[in-house]
Parts: structure tokens; sequence; C-alpha cells
């Protein structure tokens, strides 16, 4: 069947219901998700991040779609290609701009390609391909889509990547005890440890759906936010307004947990869910206690899992210290097109080196693994 593709620089005139419909219930690939990047300005072309989303249209249904960006740089990828850029830089080349398929500062797996079937996957992985050399962009990344947006990538030859995530999996677990009882003993030992010593810091957590929150808790949230990137020396890559647009339009898929001392909040971590998966995404504090950090950013994320049935809690890029309570490394992949032969040549071997230790590092956890063997 012939489709029209069209190259979208806006999600104005799209059907929010029927793109909700084709992502398939991710949080991070609503509507109102992406959406609201565009329209707080937090992904455009002023911050590096300027959509040319391609589409497939049967007539004026929407069929298929990409969330692809022009970026001008390689911030908030949680991919990292800083070295290819450098490597461009010394031979006198430009490394930007390219194409980048992504959710903007998300480092969760999902749908790349945005269709019901998969010859309609196919079509948008050409699209995207075809898109990258026409327009002279040097390269072309795909972050952390799923297995069925990766057959078709392999199928046009583009360089494939892997990394580690930490995830935690909740088999049916009828309350957090009996995920404890699965771990070893010290593993048990130690989070029943941190648990207490919150709980004796007179710190108590209450979970908030987003339409729960008061315009107060958001404003405390991204005190938090912000907070966390000055400590590590960087600028927030999201606004206020963000969050407030998002709170207003998507708030059934944001908990927000909101740590209290003595009635005075003290932490915040926000998470998105669905129904087959719960995202962490952001944490901040503004004093310090012990083992707080663990206990909103996952012990509580865990517990609403539990209580919904959720069965999937991607706890977000990086974190060897999540293995210990129970979230085991799993495989994310990549996938990169450079125009350049040499270098994409150059990639590819470096690619299968990495690769290599990947495998030994999950190898290496999975000897250790936290739970009873």
């Amino acid at each position: 069947m012939a489709h029209s593709l069209r190259i979208l620089e806006t999600l104005d005139g799209v059907d929010p219901l029927r793109w909700d419909a084709l992502a398939g219930g991710n949080p991070t690939l609503a509507f109102a998700f992406l959406d609201s990047l565009h329209r707080t300005g937090c992904a455009s072309g002023a911050s590096g991040w300027a959509p040319c989303y391609p589409t497939l249209w049967d007539g004026e249904r929407l069929v298929g779609a990409a969330p692809l960006y022009t970026k001008s740089h390689s911030f908030g990828e949680y991919v990292f290609d800083w070295a290819w850029a450098e490597a461009y830089e010394r031979h006198g080349l430009a490394y930007y701009p390219k194409l980048v398929c992504a959710v903007p500062f998300t480092p969760a797996t999902g749908a790349r390609l945005i269709a019901d079937d998969e010859g309609t996957r196919e079509r948008l992985a050409r699209a995207m391909l075809d898109l990258a050399r026409r327009s002279g962009v040097s390269s072309l990344h795909v972050l952390f889509p799923r297995e069925e947006d990766a057959r078709a990538l392999r199928s046009l030859g583009l360089l494939e990547r892997r990394a580690v995530q930490f995830h935690w999996r909740n088999p049916g677990y009828p309350s957090f005890e009996a995920f404890l009882a699965e771990l070893s003993h010290d593993k048990r030992k130690k989070i029943r440890q941190e648990r207490r010593k919150v709980a004796a810091s007179s710190v108590r957590l209450r979970r908030l759906a987003g339409g729960e929150a008061s315009a107060a808790d958001w404003d405390f949230f991204y005190r938090c936010y912000r907070r966390t990137y000055r400590e590590h020396r960087s600028s927030p890559y999201l606004d206020r307004s963000f969050f407030g647009m998002i709170a207003e339009r998507m708030p059934d898929r944001l908990l927000l947990v909101l740590a209290e001392r003595e009635g005075r909040p003290v932490a915040a971590a926000l998470d998105l869910f669905g129904a087959g998966a719960l995202y962490g995404r952001y944490w901040g504090s503004v004093e310090h206690v012990p083992g707080l950090h663990f206990e909103a950013c996952y012990y509580q994320g865990m517990e609403f899992c539990i209580e919904r049935g959720i069965p999937l809690f991607e706890g977000g890029a990086q974190g060897e210290h999540k293995h210990a309570r129970g979230f085991l490394p799993e495989a994310t992949r990549s996938f990169h097109w450079l125009a350049h032969p040499a270098f994409n040549r150059a990639v590819d071997e470096y690619l299968g080196r990495e690769g290599a230790g990947i495998a030994a590092y999950v190898d290496e956890l999975a000897e250790r693994t936290p739970f009873r063997r």
C-alpha cells in the first residue's frame, strides 16, 4: 500500500488520540509529552533539537511516525558520541548537524518507528535514512529502540551499539516483603536498614498522581530538579513551564514522590508510568538524609508497581548501585549511520570491541546476582 510521506516540524494538526494509539501507551512517547517539549521550547530549534518528524499517512489518517530531530550538539541523548564528534573535528569535518531519532532527554526504551505493523516500520526506517542522505548531515542515530524497530534498522545496514541499563521486574509480587524474600540475605538486610534509617529520621513519603499535586508541590519539585543539575555543574534541560504543562495534560501518567519532615518538604522524585512500565526520571533534595535517595527513587517506585501490577520499572541511565537493590542488567541498543565511509568503518570496528566489553560486564553482573540462587 502506498502511503504519503510528510516531514513535520510541529505536531500541530496531528490527532492526539491517533498518535497515542500508535504509541501504545508509553508515556514517554505520549502526544502530550512530546508536544509539551516542543511548545515550551525545551526541545526546539533554539535548544538544538529541531523536530523533523517523518510521518506516513493513509489519506488523512496517520499510520506511522518517528520522533526525529536535527541536532546541533550531543547533549541530552544518553548515548555518548562525543569522541566521534571530536574525531570529525580533528580531520576538519563537521559532525553537526546530525539526525537523532529519540525522545529528548529521556533514556527510556520504546518505539522509535511508531506504527502498527512491520511493513510501515520498514518504510519509516527507509524514509529516515533517505532523509539523512538527502539533507547532507553527518550521521543518523536511533536511540533506545524496541526489538521490533531494531529488525528494520538492521536490515538497512545501520551499525548496532549495545549498552546496559538496570531494570526491575515485577512478576506479580503480592507485597514489597515478598520481593525482599527473593533477595540474598545480605541484600535484603541492607534494604531494610536503609528504609529504617529513613523512618528514624522522621521523614515521611507521599506518592501523588500528577493531578493530586498542587502548584506548590510542583514548585518544590522543580527547585529540587534544578538543584541536582547545579550540584553536577550543569544546566537543566527542562523548565518549570514544561512540568506544569504535562501535569495539566497527562496527570494520570505522572507519579510525584514527596519526602517531608515535620510537614516540610525535603526531597522529591518524578516518574512516568503506563500499564506496561514505570520510568524513573528526576530526583533532588534540599537536605541530606541517609538512604532517602534509594527510598524516593527506587523503593517507592517498586511499591507503586506492586500496587498497580506494573511489570517493569526502568531505572534510567547509569547506576550500578541499582543492581544490589534488585535491578538487573538489561542490554539497550542504539543504531548509527555515518555518511563518511571511512568513519563508518572505524566506528563499526570500535563498536565490535565495545560490544565485547559490554557482554563481559553483563556476564560478570549475572555471576553476582542480588537474588537467592
